[in-house]
């Protein structure tokens, strides 16, 4: 895997922030793309819209996050 895009969390299951350009400007995608989908799109295709954005954001956080996505307990890894 090459640099990743997103910082482990400390506690749970995930990433944390971007720490990244990349990751910035992915989180920024997908912030607009909801927002967009709430805007110009009507119920209930914007509801789709979102879902497919929200899981295509997730797989790129997940493949991109330092030591992938698992439950930490806290400890420093």
């Amino acid at each position: 895997m090459d640099k990743p895009w997103f910082a482990a969390k400390r506690y749970g299951l995930g990433s944390g922030l971007p720490i990244a350009w990349q990751g910035w400007v992915a989180a920024g995608l997908f912030l607009v793309g909801l927002f967009g989908a709430a805007l110009f799109v009507r119920w209930p295709l914007n509801m789709v819209l979102e879902a497919i954005i929200g899981i295509a954001f997730c797989v790129v956080n997940a493949a991109k996050t330092k030591g992938g996505w698992r439950w930490r307990w806290g400890g420093d890894e």
